[in-house]
């Protein structure tokens, strides 16, 4: 890798929120000349603000609020940088002031290169413009040659799949036609800073995988920079090397991908626990509680680690055999693990109360991705009281040596440990010399 193309300095983005104050319920009395004098001081605020150039905010009361704070670091030629945060931690302020839509207030931005950005359904098309328009028309905004555009126009036309209705005004694609081809003209048209948000996750799981797949070979093969926002773990840690996390605006860590998504998970406060909302004296046999104890805190597994499942089931009448069933669900809906108590081996709730069924997994091996429970309860497999799924959601990292070494998403379910061998020469039968392990 050579020098940086992209150098972010202490930058800051400040916006101006209205309230309106001093607005009473409907059954208070407010007067007339307090309405009128209200209104004249918004509209005197509102002309100072635009002989000044300032922003025009509605609202009585005017709240400074920092997308951005002091945020600064450098990204090399050729790497992919993930960048990871809740909603409103600041990711798409920082990509916009990157990709020169929006100014910033503070701080300074140093591009070595041509920017193409892919930030949300739509970005850089003329909807009124047919797809193959559109596809010269961003080839022009990025200041590419019309022959240049016409060398790569066949291989967008064929990643997009959108042939038979490229002469079709955009303005009536579907939203999964739109990023399919906003996706292909933003990867084929050789930038050499390519900016995308969570945009892909319009796609379907096909085309997300062969979206991941290009931004690989963008970066591996064609030595170009990648900046990827994305709440998709197991996306962040296939493609990138090394990660930022956005919190409230501030930069909280700038590591490899690995202590990257470790801070950014330990410091979730969602819970992998689901609690009923049936009445507590319900006559039908329930779910009253489930809980999934990950070996790390905020709903966060590391692999081949121990995990264990709690289900509380109420049966106030007693249940003739009663079963219950546990899957684990990866994020492409697929069950990786499923576990249960049925009888005869397992028997419960011959007696009207409750019970506390648990399942303990000693080596979790699956692959690194978002998981969540499916569960149902029933009776001797005939009937069943009650079936419950996307419950008690958590992570699963795989960390080994300190990076991150991951399958991508969809390659498997179980991801046993393996080795490599090999063989100098054919010709020679002594055993394999082993070059790696994982």
């Amino acid at each position: 890798m050579s020098g940086a193309i992209i150098t972010v300095e202490n930058l800051s983005k400040r916006y101006l929120v209205g309230h309106r104050s001093g607005v009473q319920s409907r059954s208070n009395y407010t007067a007339l000349r307090d309405v009128i004098g209200r209104e004249l001081h918004n509209v005197a605020r509102k002309a100072i603000d635009v002989v000044r150039g300032r922003q025009v905010v509605q609202g009585d009361e005017v709240e400074e609020f920092w997308a951005l704070k002091d945020v600064s670091f450098e990204v090399k030629r050729g790497e992919v940088l993930g960048i990871i945060g809740r909603n409103g931690a600041g990711k798409s302020t920082l990509l916009k002031i990157l990709s020169r839509i929006t100014e910033p207030t503070k701080g300074r931005v140093t591009l070595q290169g041509r920017v193409a950005s892919l930030l949300e359904v739509g970005t850089g098309f003329h909807p009124e413009l047919t797809g193959r328009e559109n596809i010269y028309l961003n080839g022009a905004i990025l200041g590419m040659s019309r022959a240049e555009i016409r060398r790569k126009f066949d291989e967008i036309v064929a990643f997009a799949e959108v042939e038979k209705f490229l002469d079709t005004p955009v303005k009536h694609y579907s939203s999964g036609m739109y990023v399919r081809l906003a996706f292909a003209v933003a990867a084929h048209l050789e930038p050499e800073i390519l900016v995308i948000d969570e945009v892909l996750a319009v796609g379907d799981a096909e085309f997300q995988k062969k979206c991941l797949g290009k931004m690989g070979e963008v970066s591996h093969r064609e030595g170009r920079t990648v900046l990827f926002v994305s709440h998709n773990m197991a996306a962040i840690a296939e493609l990138s090397s090394r990660a930022i996390f956005l919190e409230s605006g501030s930069l909280v860590i700038d590591d490899q991908t690995s202590k990257t998504l470790s801070t950014y998970l330990s410091r979730r406060t969602a819970q992998a626990i689901y609690a009923s909302s049936h009445d507590e004296w319900a006559e039908s046999p329930h779910i009253a509680r489930a809980e999934v104890l990950t070996s790390r805190p905020g709903g966060v597994q590391h692999a081949d680690e121990p995990l264990e499942i709690r289900v509380w089931v109420r049966h106030p009448r007693p249940l003739v055999r009663g079963c219950l069933g546990v899957q684990i669900i990866n994020q492409f809906q697929v069950p990786a693990i499923h576990v249960y108590a049925y009888p005869p081996d397992y028997e419960f709730g011959a007696e009207p109360g409750s019970t506390l069924i648990q399942f303990s997994i000693s080596k979790l091996r699956v692959n690194s991705g978002h998981f969540h429970l499916r569960i149902w309860l029933t009776q001797a497999q005939f009937e069943t009281y009650e079936k419950l799924d996307g419950i008690c959601s958590f992570e699963v990292m795989r960390l080994d040596r300190d990076i991150v070494r991951s399958l991508p998403a969809d390659a498997c379910i179980y991801h046993e440990e393996f080795s490599v061998g090999i063989i100098d020469n054919p010709a020679n039968l002594s055993k394999p010399h082993i070059m790696a392990s994982a």
